[in-house]
């Protein structure tokens, strides 16, 4: 059991040693205000590399969430301040999402395009449509109901986001360890070409794959419009990074085949502990940017290592098990 979730042990360890390190230069990291202040903060990313998990996982990627972002702010924005239910608002904000998101994946599929260079088509597609919906004016009086509903206090200065946050990741998690859907994920990303070959549709587990991140980060955006209290056509730019980096961070193998939600969740706590953690020492924010590329850098180079170290170890055994035939044989003879 240990040995299968040594990644979420590591991580939390790191976690703690980031607690230590900047509670000894600032004893206010510590406070229970601050430790609340790091999860909240860790929802908006979270639930995008949580979503992005499952497409890396393909072997895919997508860069354009932090657009899809944009695209259900300002649309579910203007729907609320036009007076629609906030359920009846989010449920059109996940609609609008995954609509986004399938297009991305039926763009990849049927017109076999690369999923980098798909994704960084629509990602000015989408943002562009942000802009044309509202005209590049934010969208403003977004009403309290709904504000509270996303992102209200529902007791010990915890907001309904880290809700939001758990519940969709314990949703992602079954989805993806319980069901057909997960293996038929994971499998597409460890051999594309067996899975297809085994009687899998391929196309449809990426186009839903692809779906769920849209959904993912139209739960994102909708959070974020609570939170401000305002949709901006600008919002969400440069947050795919963050996304990709927490995924990174947490196992998911940017080669695809491997990935874990829980250790993706705590990869995005990792991050907002970091972030918030400069900002309380006095460190410039524009730090920030460094040391989320260079964590991405280094979660890339340690899969590297990973993946040598396991092909080394399968040559032992398979030289070992040459051996022991060789072996038999000759006391045979």
């Amino acid at each position: 059991m240990f040995h299968k979730m040594g990644r979420e042990i590591g991580m939390v360890a790191a976690i703690l040693m980031l607690f230590v390190v900047f509670s000894f230069i600032n004893p206010i990291y510590m406070s229970y205000s601050n430790m609340i202040d790091i999860i909240d903060q860790a929802t908006i990313n979270g639930l995008l590399a949580v979503g992005i998990t499952f497409v890396i996982i393909t072997g895919g990627i997508d860069l354009s969430v932090g657009s899809i972002f944009a695209v259900t702010i300002v649309i579910v924005g203007d729907l609320l301040v036009k007076g629609m239910n906030p359920f009846l608002g989010i449920l059109a904000g996940c609609l609008i999402g995954g609509i986004l998101g399938l297009v991305n994946g039926i763009v990849i599929t049927k017109l076999k395009l690369q999923p980098f260079i798909a994704t960084l088509g629509t990602m000015s597609v989408y943002r562009g449509l942000a802009y044309i919906i509202t005209g590049g004016w934010p969208v403003l009086n977004i009403p309290d109901n709904f504000r509270k509903l996303m992102d209200g206090d529902i007791g010990l200065d915890i907001s309904s986001a880290i809700v939001v946050l758990l519940g969709f990741t314990v949703l992602c998690y079954i989805l993806l360890k319980y069901t057909k859907f997960g293996t038929f994920v994971l499998a597409t990303g460890g051999n594309e070409e067996a899975t297809r070959l085994s009687g899998v549709n391929v196309d449809r587990t990426k186009m839903l794959t692809y779906t769920l991140c849209g959904v993912a980060a139209a739960l994102a955006g909708m959070v974020m419009l609570a939170r401000l209290g305002a949709g901006e056509p600008t919002a969400g730019q440069g947050y795919e990074t963050d996304a990709i980096a927490a995924a990174a961070i947490g196992g998911a193998s940017l080669a695809g085949g491997r990935g874990n939600i829980f250790g993706t969740v705590l990869g995005a706590i990792l991050l907002s502990a970091l972030k918030v953690g400069l900002v309380v020492v006095g460190v410039d924010s524009f730090w920030q940017f460094i040391a989320t590329g260079s964590i991405i850098v280094v979660a890339a180079y340690f899969d590297v290592i990973q993946t040598k170290i396991k092909e080394l170890s399968m040559k032992k055994r398979k030289a070992s098990t040459i051996e022991k035939v060789k072996a038999g044989m000759k006391n045979e003879r």
